[in-house]
């Protein structure tokens, strides 16, 4: 018995490394940017977004794909900075908080991320792991493999659409 366990400790493990080596490829990561373009969102449904951005120092448009941790309500995205307060995403809306989102069907919607604090942050994650356990589970580690900090020490930001409704 013990030792299935550890071949599932072990596998998971392993898991969370495949995952972290996934996070950390260019290509793979921003290979949800051009379906989003295509105008096939639509496939990822409500659970990821694309975020239009300006860039800090270059002004051109930035774009990434992220997970979506909570929808609380019509028109707000909460959405975490998987690598930290070093993603360049992150520090873009922080420069510039004026963005667009794209998700499911709806594509480009003018929006403001506003960054939340730690303690807003902990309630978020909280309800996040307590709506999804295996997601977080998995999610949690892979993150922490990939990024080499704790998961709880990740800023995350309140995106609000412009008009405040989903269209």
């Amino acid at each position: 018995m013990s030792r299935l366990v550890g071949e599932m400790w072990s596998m998971a493990g392993v898991t969370a490394r495949v995952g972290a080596r996934g996070l950390t490829t260019r290509w793979l990561v921003r290979a949800p940017i051009w379906l989003y373009r295509a105008g096939l969102g639509f496939l990822f449904g409500s659970r990821l977004i694309m975020l239009e951005h300006r860039g800090r120092t270059s002004g051109r448009r930035r774009f990434v794909v992220l997970e979506v941790v909570d929808h609380p309500s019509r028109g707000v995205y909460v959405i975490v900075s998987g690598f930290g307060a070093r993603a360049q995403w992150y520090r873009n809306v922080l420069a510039e908080p004026r963005v667009r989102v794209s998700t499911g069907f709806h594509r480009q919607l003018a929006a403001t991320a506003v960054p939340m604090t730690p303690a807003e942050s902990e309630v978020e994650l909280r309800r996040y792991a307590e709506k999804h356990p295996k997601a977080w589970a998995r999610l949690r580690e892979t993150i922490e493999v990939a990024v080499g900090v704790s998961v709880t020490a990740l800023p995350m930001v309140r995106v609000h659409l412009v008009d405040g409704r989903d269209r």
